[in-house]
């Protein structure tokens, strides 16, 4: 049998660090990249004796998160102490949520080559984070670093609604926009702050049965997890199809050799002995403290697609693109108010912008020039003080060096060239150099008036006004 022959089931468990100054159970800080174990006091390093008290604000960014994407909020919920032992765990334990969930029952919709899917929330609910073990293969150990111990996450469980890498996918950038639209995670993927666990099982297509899943901890980019469901998903099938069958356990990626390698069996719920922290007091919420968030919420990215498509008249493909990341929409209004050009900057963001944050391998939230540097650049261009190819090097210069444009073109140079004695000057000398394509046009080839305007623009290093040159060619050649 191929691979066609099988389905790919999936469901996903997404971890996102919560943005909130203070740790879900102490005071102390959650910024990141401090020194080993600076960020820590007893109660994260769980001292004897010592008492948790849950940080209000992590409930509040939870219900947020539970709201936008569109799940039931629990009126009643209460922590659970989680049982496993592992060394960046100091308690022995986690304090998560078992039974009662703060969120249920929700769902996010992504755009896939059928058209819209849903796929479903089982729930969203507070934990903390664990530590860190730093490997040292030179001293053959390991060292722990507690600052991350008890940084609120939350845990976003979906149903095993996802069928392909590329829905995952969709899936994962959805979340990730809407977490950075509400201000709850800075999803930033490379710290960890938005990390997966994605469970993958095959079966045959028409069957009604699960396959027995394996889960892939901890990933925390989007190519990585595509590769990894991709391969893990074959390595399940050539399994099944030689007789084999597959065990539930937790695998690792490694990203190097695309392979997927056995950690350890898979725990199911009653492996962790849950039971309620008694340390803490239940969580009851107010109709009242729900509707307060509820009012609250900002605009979310499919409100500000359909305001993109009817306002500013952009394509449905163009949209997806500015709403998937809250920097680039931002970035898109702003630049767009102070310019009044809402096509120029849209087309700038989705083509050149896009093409250098994927070269540079950076996200959105790294770009380092402002809105008003974009929208400054549009207008030079719309007066025409440059030309759009001038404007291209401009841009290049406002992610090595940003500044403001019209210093770039003054340092550089590049100020376009619109004076009618110059260029007619530039014209007169590419005619005379390129007789064959003179008589070329006048035999009835249109192409030899784009070569000849690419001469001219090569000869000025492309400051000649574009439209100018294009008028004056077309004079002197009748």
């Amino acid at each position: 049998m191929s691979r066609n022959d099988y389905e790919i089931v999936m469901g996903l468990e997404v971890h996102a660090e919560l943005s909130t100054k203070t740790k879900i159970f102490c005071s102390c800080p959650t910024t990141f990249g401090a020194a080993p174990n600076t960020h820590t006091c007893p109660i994260c390093m769980a001292m004897p004796g010592t008492l948790p008290v849950l940080n209000e604000k992590v409930v509040e960014y939870a219900v947020k998160a539970g709201l936008a994407t569109n799940c039931e909020i629990s009126r009643n919920s209460k922590n659970d102490r989680k049982n496993y032992f592992y060394p960046d765990l100091p308690k022995a334990y986690q304090i998560s949520q078992f039974d009662q969930p703060l969120c249920e029952h929700g769902y996010v919709e992504i755009e896939t080559s059928e058209g819209k899917k849903k796929i479903r929330l089982t729930r969203i609910h507070i934990e903390e984070d664990a530590g860190k073990l730093n490997h040292d293969d030179l001293g053959g150990g390991s060292l722990v670093d507690l600052n991350r111990a008890g940084v609120p996450l939350i845990e976003i469980v979906s149903e095993p609604d996802l069928r392909t890498a590329e829905e995952v996918e969709q899936y994962l950038r959805k979340l990730k926009s809407i977490l950075e639209y509400i201000e709850v995670s800075d999803c930033k993927m490379q710290e960890g702050s938005l990390r997966a666990d994605v469970n993958v099982s095959v079966r045959k297509i028409g069957s009604k049965e699960f396959g027995t899943r394996t889960e892939m901890k901890n990933m925390n980019s989007f190519r990585s997890i595509v590769r990894a469901i991709e391969y893990e998903a074959q390595r399940q099938i050539d399994v099944l199809e030689d007789g084999g069958k597959i065990d539930q356990e937790t695998l690792r990626w490694d990203d190097v050799s695309g392979k997927t390698f056995s950690m350890r069996d898979k725990e199911d719920a009653q492996d962790y002995r849950y039971f309620p922290d008694p340390d803490l007091v239940a969580i009851k919420l107010s109709e009242e403290y729900i509707e307060n968030i509820r009012q609250g919420l900002p605009e979310l990215p499919e409100s500000r697609k359909k305001r993109y498509l009817e306002e500013f008249k952009l394509s449905e493909k163009d949209a997806n693109i500015i709403i998937a990341s809250k920097y680039l929409s931002n970035l898109f209004e702003e630049a767009t108010k102070i310019s009044g050009n809402a096509k120029a900057v849209n087309n700038w963001i989705i083509s050149d912008i896009s093409r250098i944050l994927n070269e540079k391998e950076l996200e959105p939230n790294e770009i380092p020039f402002t809105s008003e540097h974009l929208a400054n650049l549009v207008i030079l261009i719309d007066k025409g003080t440059i030309s759009s190819s001038i404007g291209k090097k401009v841009l290049e210069e406002l992610f090595e060096n940003p500044r403001e444009p019209q210093k770039i073109i003054e340092e550089k140079g590049w100020a376009q060239i619109s004076d009618e004695g110059a260029i007619k000057e530039v014209v007169l000398k590419i005619l005379e150099a390129n007789p064959q394509s003179v008589a070329d046009y006048k035999a009835g080839k249109d192409r030899a008036l784009g070569f000849l305007v690419g001469q001219a623009m090569k000869e000025t290093k492309g400051k000649a006004n574009p439209q100018m040159l294009n008028q004056m060619f077309l004079e002197n050649l009748k």
